[in-house]
């Protein structure tokens, strides 16, 4: 075996976050929620308090940042202006990054939005296209000048699937005609926003970021189940953005069913009694993410970026073998042809896992969350030197 994994020339490297999860909560759909850990959806990281800080953290892996902005912060009603000093906070820490040699791929909707919004119905009402449509636009005059990638949404599939479907993510709905509703509402504004972004920056690749999982069946039980999951959260769902510069894609889970779905979120130690590896809270099978490239890439015949992709753990020991046999992996798809031009890992810093609760960790760059102190970890060291070498040691 090769004592190391060189990637292409131009091949792109970096780390992603979402707004929410760093920031304290604002006026969104979030705020309050009382996770499974107990931890409640309210004060994060502070990263709004620490953004210098922060920047030189996010500065040591590559040069691609995916991040967002909180809308509910920046907008207080349906077609308002944005609040200039919250852009000018924004605008101030991605002037910061791309004075480091930062690049922003920047994610339009990223599973929270305004109360507002959720009050008028949310996604479920044709009315949140528009809002949503301002809302990008407003955000192409304000920041597009800094952008380099767009995402107009993170996993609309995740979202649909869970605040919709299986009642974990505000509403807690559970409708299978309304997260289906979700979604469609969810294209038509993504195909919208394409058409503005194209227009408007025309240099700037659009994409969205496509959960993706391998589910599969066990027994005769858990194949049909694990046989609808897999058509509904990848074919059905991804039919609705199929207008796109490239395809961002997620990556993490194992999901066996037999027939009830197995996770370590919801079924702890049933995984290892199967003998089947796992995080805290999947099962872990890193030859996933190559064959759902393969699959998305002989579907669509577009680019590729991974735009998330970890493991949950607080052993950054354990941290650093997953990225090796993800990038493993990854570099398996290049040497076929495929074009996948670039790899965001998830995350930067430990962040609050939406309806889990801090206790999830998936950060290079550990917190403290009694005195928010960011802590650097061997797994951080690894993945910059990767970064700065475009190589992954085996």
């Amino acid at each position: 075996m090769a004592s190391s994994l060189v990637f292409p020339p131009g091949f792109k490297w970096g780390t992603s976050t979402a707004a929410a999860q760093i920031e304290t909560a604002s006026d969104h759909n979030w705020r309050g929620v009382v996770a499974k850990d107990g931890t409640v959806f309210e004060r994060t990281t502070d990263h709004e308090l620490r953004r210098e800080e922060d920047a030189e953290h996010i500065a040591r892996f590559g040069t691609i940042y995916r991040c967002g902005v909180d809308w509910a912060r920046l907008q207080k009603a349906a077609n308002a202006p944005l609040e200039p000093e919250v852009v000018e906070e924004y605008r101030e820490f991605f002037l910061l990054l791309k004075a480091k040699g930062m690049k922003i791929m920047f994610v339009l909707h990223h599973f929270t939005h305004p109360v507002w919004l959720e009050n008028d119905g949310g996604w479920t009402e044709e009315s949140a296209i528009p809002a949503y449509v301002d809302f990008a636009r407003r955000c192409m005059d304000a920041f597009g000048d800094l952008v380099v990638y767009w995402n107009t949404f993170n996993e609309p599939n995740v979202y649909a699937l869970n605040a919709y479907l299986l009642g974990n993510f505000p509403p807690f709905k559970k409708s299978y005609s309304k997260a289906n509703r979700v979604l469609r509402h969810m294209g038509r504004a993504h195909d919208i926003a394409v058409e503005l972004l194209n227009d408007r920056f025309p240099d700037a690749p659009v994409g969205i970021s496509l959960n993706t999982a391998w589910f599969e069946g066990l027994n005769w039980l858990g194949k049909l189940p694990a046989k609808f999951m897999d058509w509904w959260f990848h074919i059905r769902a991804a039919s609705y953005f199929e207008k796109v510069d490239f395809w961002g894609l997620s990556y993490y889970a194992y999901i066996p069913f037999g027939p009830l779905p197995v996770t370590e979120i919801d079924n702890p130690g049933q995984l290892g009694k199967m003998g089947i590896p796992h995080d805290q809270m999947w099962g872990y099978r890193p030859e996933g993410l190559s064959r759902i490239i393969r699959r998305i890439y002989e579907r669509y015949q577009k680019p590729i970026i991974i735009t998330e992709n970890g493991i949950c753990t607080d052993d950054p020991e354990l941290r650093i073998s997953a990225l090796k046999d993800y990038l493993r992996e990854c570099h398996e798809v290049i040497q076929e042809g495929i074009p996948l031009e670039g790899y965001i890992f998830w995350s930067t810093f430990d962040n609050f896992e939406w309806n889990l609760g801090n206790t999830y960790r998936f950060g290079l760059i550990t917190v403290d969350w009694k005195t928010m102190e960011r802590r650097n970890t061997r797994a951080a060291d690894f993945y910059a030197t990767v970064c700065e070498k475009n190589e992954v040691p085996q």
